[in-house]
Parts: C-alpha cells; structure tokens; sequence
C-alpha cells in the first residue's frame, strides 16, 4: 500500500523559507516521478513542482520558479519542496503526489496524471 506522508507547514512571515518533506513507502521510489501540489482556499488543486526519477529534471508553476526548489533523497525515499521568499499568496494546503505508473519516460504536471496523494501539510504566509 502506497503512502504519502508530508510535514514542514506552519505559519511564517512573508519572506521567509520553508523546507516540506514527503516521505513514502509501498513504493520502489527511485523509479516514480514525484509532484507537489497546492491548494488555496476557494481554490482548486493547482501543481507546483514536479520532479523526474531518471535524472532529476525538475518542472515548475510559473508563480514559484527561482524561489521554490524540488528534490529528492532516493536513499530516504524522500522527496523535499524548499520554499524561499515566500508570499501571502503562497498560504495553501501542499500535498505531495505520485503516479501509478513508474520509470516513465515524462514528469506528470497535471493533477489526473498522479493517483497516490499525501494528506497534505498547511503552509501560512502572514503579510
């Protein structure tokens, strides 16, 4: 059974960083891609940043590229979303996700393409 277990949220000033942390098991990590998401009050579930298994290549929302970083620790199967300069707009519910499928050969960025979910860690960003 696959599990996704995410921590890092809490309440920080704008400004600030944040490292989120998603820990899984009853996967073979090393071989899925790994995603985040976002989830805003009144909003819909929007991505945030994605990662490759082969060779880390890393994809980003617009809104977060140059100050949120993904990466992964295949040894710790464990996947990490560094968040810098953060702003009011960034507050969210985060939720890490990963596909059914593995070793495959793109890194999923829409929200259908991944069907194991976290349940999510709160990140609040006061002004």
């Amino acid at each position: 059974q696959v599990r996704l277990v995410e921590s890092g949220g809490g309440l920080v000033q704008a400004g600030a960083s944040l490292r989120l942390s998603c820990a899984a098991s009853g996967l073979t990590f090393s071989f899925y891609p790994m995603g985040w998401f976002r989830q805003a009050p009144g909003k819909e579930r929007e991505f945030v940043a994605a990662i490759n298994w082969k060779d880390n290549n890393t994809y980003y929302y617009d809104s977060v590229k140059g100050r949120f970083t993904i990466s992964r620790d295949n040894a710790k199967n464990t996947v990490y979303l560094q968040m810098s300069s953060l702003k009011p707009e960034d507050t969210a519910i985060y939720y890490c996700a990963a596909p059914q499928a593995y070793e495959i050969p793109y890194v999923p960025v829409f929200e259908y393409q991944y069907d194991y979910w976290g349940q999510g860690t709160q990140v609040t960003v006061s002004s």
